[in-house]
């Protein structure tokens, strides 16, 4: 298993940060190609194995490097995006154009962070297009596909230049004194929980669509501890 190479989109956001960290901890990927909107810099002890370009995911350029695994962690909000269009942009067209584009290169498993409520029947328009776009990818040929359905993520967006999300914060509020009542695939979930549980998944190379419910992710993490 030494010796993959990973492409990994999204590494700007909650649980790309923690995907990242994850891939470059894990001995098991020589490499780890980060496809991003916004520059990074790279720190030192991770240059040998780490590159970050800057693409548009409207129109991906065709000299990506081969990649065996590919993470896909983009995503937004309505409100940010402003506009239900410009929120499909995000979360179903550039997903999906970086998940052809890591089959075109070679990449034979495939991981995408969805969210809970992904339908793609629902009358909910944000969890339609969840729903619509792991329907997309699951038919791309990938033998090993890998969906994260989390419910609201923990983790620190100010760290990572991004405004707390109203609904994040008062959910973990509000679910804190309960938490052990609330069904596990509900609860508040860390993106590095996340994360770790994605790593789990891909690697093990079992085919296949797995769907990661909340609960799934809080029971497989500790298997993507890193080597």
């Amino acid at each position: 298993m030494n010796g993959r190479s990973a492409w990994l989109a999204g590494a700007t956001g909650l649980v790309g940060r923690a995907l990242l960290g994850r891939l470059l901890a894990d001995a098991r990927y020589a490499r780890v190609d980060v496809l991003t909107r916004r520059l990074f810099p790279v720190a030192p002890e991770h240059a040998a194995r780490l590159s970050v370009r800057k693409v548009d995911f409207a129109a991906l350029p065709a000299d990506l490097a081969d990649a065996d695994d590919a993470y896909i962690a983009l995503g937004t909000t309505i409100a940010v995006a402003g506009s239900e269009a410009a929120f499909r942009a995000v979360d179903f067209d550039a997903v999906l154009n970086v998940a052809k584009a890591a089959r075109g290169a070679g990449a034979t498993r495939l991981a995408v962070v969805s969210a809970l409520g992904a339908d793609s029947r629902s009358r909910i328009f944000y969890n339609r297009v969840k729903g619509d776009i792991e329907t997309a990818v699951a038919d791309l040929g990938f033998s090993v596909v890998v969906i994260a359905r989390p419910s609201l993520l923990q983790g620190d967006r100010a760290a990572i230049g991004q405004a707390k999300r109203p609904g994040e914060v008062w959910a973990t509020r509000l679910l804190g004194p309960v938490s052990a009542i609330v069904p596990a695939s509900f609860r508040p979930i860390a993106a590095d929980t996340v994360a770790a549980a994605l790593v789990a998944q891909v690697i093990s190379g079992e085919p296949g669509l797995h769907v990661l419910s909340s609960a799934d992710m809080q029971r497989s993490s500790r298997l993507a501890a890193p080597r």
